[in-house]
């Protein structure tokens, strides 16, 4: 059901408030250049900091805009199981394709927990669900035994696998076989992680380089093992320098040297070092992106 490109978008503010010209504008670019999806309100997104309001007028505009020329999974992730279901069934009504759903935060539950939480929204919306594990952001692991457990559920299609380790992937692929697909949510192991079985990315560096992305998935899944690797190896370089700070921080910092939103953040996120920007522009510049 989900397969290829999918970009996690940063959300453009501008004097505090959503940016929908650059918001659609974007999307736009990303559309133009080849990418499968769009995901709104993950992490790139800034979620933890959007209002209900403004997480639903992301989701809304975001749908709108695209058109079914691509599809968009929704963040619409908690660590309050009710406010998932919300959020999830507003996705599901403003007519999105599937809802991402990270792994509770701060809470920690145990792997039951997981297992109950997921349940119950996949129960409650009637919507493609793709989990979401990224344990250095959460404060929580969810072993592949559970993923493997959450696969049986209909509406459970996919999990954005964030760890970086090839050997979770590879277990969660070896338990579950096609009831579930895997899309790296590293952009660094994206490569390794098609080798074992992944069939995709939520992607960040697709926010920058969505050609070179699509066209290094393509030639993976095509056979051309020999280009896709020189890509991976191109790639790699920025890719790093985009989690040189906190996640969404150097991705905006990047797109606003190539005009394409404001550098602006909503606290606690703030701007990064004066040496990280010169970093990241030094980057964009040697691959030619400015």
């Amino acid at each position: 059901m989900f397969a290829g490109i999918y970009v996690a978008i940063p959300t453009p503010f501008n004097g505090g408030k959503v940016d929908e010209t650059a918001l659609k504008k974007h999307i736009d670019f990303l559309i133009e250049n080849g990418v499968d999806g769009i995901v709104p309100c993950g992490t790139t997104g800034e979620s933890a900091t959007l209002s209900y309001e403004e997480h639903e007028q992301v989701i809304n505009t975001t749908i709108e805009h695209v058109n079914k020329r691509v599809k968009v999974i929704a963040g619409t992730g908690s660590n309050s199981t009710s406010e998932a279901i919300r959020l999830t069934n507003f996705a599901r009504r403003a007519g999105a394709d599937g809802a991402l759903l990270i792994t509770p935060y701060y809470n920690k539950p145990n792997q039951e927990g997981l297992y109950l939480h997921f349940k119950k929204i996949a129960e409650s919306v009637d919507i493609p669900i793709v989990l979401y594990n990224v344990p250095g952001r959460t404060g929580v692991n969810m072993l592949p035994e559970t993923v493997a457990r959450l696969s049986e559920i209909e509406n459970i299609v996919a999990i954005k696998e964030a760890t970086g380790n090839t050997n979770v992937a590879t277990e969660i692929v070896n338990l579950c076989g096609d009831k579930i697909t895997v899309l790296s949510g590293d952009d660094l192991t994206f490569f390794p992680l098609l080798s074992v079985g992944a069939k995709g990315v939520i992607s960040v560096t697709a926010n920058v380089v969505p050609d070179k992305m699509v066209e290094m998935y393509r030639n993976f899944v095509e056979g051309n093992l020999k280009r896709a690797m020189e890509l991976h190896h191109w790639l790699y370089p920025l890719s790093k320098v985009l989690f040189i700070d906190t996640n969404p921080i150097p991705v905006k910092t990047a797109l606003s040297f190539m005009g394409k939103m404001e550098k602006e953040f909503r606290l606690p996120l703030c701007p990064t070092t004066p040496e990280k920007e010169a970093k990241i522009k030094e980057v964009l510049t040697r691959l030619g992106v400015i």
